[in-house]
């Protein structure tokens, strides 16, 4: 069994001294996907380069961090050291530190930090051409004959049943017409979306909830982070679970059990 977390942390020295290594010791994850860690590993401590997993193992940790200090990034903690690590290698999305792969072999594991949309579409054209292109790279690793799971927050609520009050926030990044259409375009590629072919039509399971009007207290929330799949690597999937009660961020973890 594999098992693959990811958490949008929203800045891994804030999601530090809230319990977050805690958390990854507890996790029993093989592999866990960071996004928006806000971090250059210049300005972190010792502990984060070799944190503890449950048993006594210690967590391998990879980097891909934007160009200006405290924004984005995204990381890998591993316990096997993988093949090979790369970033897209397009510097638009490499300057921003969008995404990072580890390779293990069979699986190619991606923590992706998918952009936002902004307020009337701003950061629209930039997202779409960032969905395109970890689409044609995961269609890469798949003609590789390597299954691939892309793990991470996709700034994405798909559908109505992914948000609490989706007539409302039509015309809200995150939940845009253009958005909503790429991930249907990505799911009808060859990809699934592991949480909801495990739990189809079930509404009221969220994954970022705002800091404001006491939302997380009420459960007002979207579901914008996802772990997706090869088909053909779905008949591998045991579990597909999203971690609510964890705190420390203003989303929690989301996580993924495969048998290899």
């Amino acid at each position: 069994m594999i098992t693959v977390a990811s958490w949008n942390v929203n800045g891994i020295r804030a999601a530090a001294t809230k319990g977050f290594f805690d958390w990854l010791a507890s996790s029993s994850a093989d592999v866990v996907c960071l996004q928006e860690t806000k971090a250059d590993p210049s300005q972190l401590g010792k502990e984060f380069f070799a944190p503890a997993a449950g048993d006594g193992r210690a967590y391998r940790p990879y980097w891909a961090s934007a160009k200006r200090r405290g924004y984005s990034g995204v990381a890998i903690y591993a316990l096997e050291e993988p093949r090979s690590v790369r970033q897209l290698g397009i510097d638009e999305f490499d300057d921003e530190g969008r995404y990072l792969e580890a390779d293990f072999g069979g699986l190619t594991v991606v923590s992706a930090y998918f952009p936002n949309s902004q307020d009337a579409g701003a950061r629209l054209d930039y997202k779409l051409r960032f969905c395109d292109a970890v689409l044609a790279r995961c269609d890469a690793i798949v003609a590789e004959g390597r299954h691939v799971s892309v793990a991470g927050d996709y700034n994405i609520a798909h559908e109505p049943i992914d948000l609490t009050y989706p007539k409302a926030n039509e015309g809200n990044p995150g939940y845009l017409p253009e958005e909503r259409a790429w991930m249907t375009r990505f799911l009808s590629a060859g990809y699934a979306d592991t949480f909801r072919r495990s739990h189809p039509g079930e509404a009221g399971h969220y994954s970022w909830w705002s800091y404001r009007m006491k939302a997380r207290e009420k459960d007002i929330g979207w579901r914008l982070d996802y772990h997706c799949v090869d088909e053909a690597l779905l008949p591998a999937v045991r579990d597909a679970s999203i971690s609510k009660a964890v705190m420390g961020s203003d989303h929690c973890p989301v996580t993924l059990s495969l048998e290899l």
